[in-house]
C-alpha cells in the first residue's frame, strides 16, 4: 500500500490547460524539487507545511465520492511522491476517469507517460523569467503523446522569444496542445497576443487562469 503526502483535496473548476472550466477533483501534494519565482503554491512545499498521508485506496474513495470524472494531481510536484506509479496505475484502470498530472517538467516522465490512455500530462515548461529553466528534462518533450499539454508561464518578451524557440525545436504545436499563460501581474496578455500575431503562432492557444479570476490569486482550495 502506497502513502502519498496530501495538503489539499478538493473540487473546484479546472483553471487551465485542456480542462479548463470544467469541474476537476484535486489532488495536492506537498513538495516540489524547484523554486519558482512566480510560484503560487509555495505554501504547499514548504517543510513545515500540514500535510495528512493517504492511501491510493483512500484517494481513489475520495475521487469517487465527489461525483466528478475529472482528476487533477498537482502540487508542489505529483511524481516525486515515492508511490505515484501506484496511484496512478489505480486511477488509469477506472475508465469513467480522466486523470490529468500537472507536472514542472524537471521529472523524467519515462516511467509514468504510457500508463494508461485516460491518464495525461500537463507539462511545463520553466523559462527564464521562472527562474529554473536549468532544471528542465528535456528528453520529456519528445516522450509527449498528442492527448498531452505543454504550458509556458511567461514574464516578458525575453520568455516569450525562448517559447517560440521550445515549440519549434521539439515542433510541439504539431504534436500535442501548446497554451501560453502569463505570470500574473507580470506581463499583459494584450502583449502575449500581439507577439503572437506577431510571429504567426498558429496552434498555440493563450490560456487565462480562470481561478485567478473568479477568486483571489492567493486563495486555497479553488
Amino acid at each position: 500500500m502506497g502513502r502519498y503526502r496530501v495538503v489539499e483535496k478538493f473540487v473546484s473548476i479546472n483553471g487551465e490547460a485542456r480542462c479548463a472550466g470544467e469541474l476537476a477533483c484535486f489532488i495536492r501534494f506537498a513538495g516540489c524539487n524547484l523554486n519558482c519565482s512566480y510560484c503560487d503554491t509555495r505554501w504547499a512545499n514548504e517543510e513545515k507545511t500540514p500535510f495528512v498521508i493517504l492511501s491510493e485506496e483512500e484517494i481513489y474513495e475520495y475521487i469517487k465520492d465527489t461525483g466528478v470524472r475529472n482528476v487533477t494531481l498537482t502540487g508542489g510536484e505529483p511524481l516525486l511522491q515515492p508511490d505515484i506509479k501506484r496511484l496512478i496505475t489505480l486511477l488509469s484502470k477506472d475508465i469513467t476517469l480522466r486523470t490529468e498530472i500537472e507536472t514542472n517538467g524537471a521529472v523524467d516522465l519515462t516511467d509514468f507517460i504510457n500508463i494508461g490512455n485516460n491518464v495525461t500530462f500537463t507539462v511545463d515548461y520553466k523559462l527564464p523569467g521562472s527562474g529554473m529553466e536549468d532544471k528542465m528534462f528535456l528528453e520529456n518533450y519528445n516522450l509527449l503523446r498528442n492527448i498531452d499539454t505543454v504550458k509556458f508561464v511567461v514574464s516578458d518578451i525575453k520568455d516569450l522569444e525562448k517559447t517560440r524557440e521550445i515549440i519549434n525545436r521539439y515542433k510541439l504545436d504539431e504534436r500535442l496542445q501548446v497554451y501560453i499563460s502569463s505570470s500574473f501581474g507580470r506581463i499583459s496578455n494584450e502583449e502575449i497576443v500581439n507577439y503572437m500575431i506577431e510571429h504567426k503562432m498558429n496552434s498555440v492557444r493563450l490560456q487565462l487562469q480562470i481561478h485567478k479570476y473568479i477568486w483571489s490569486p492567493d486563495k486555497k482550495g479553488v
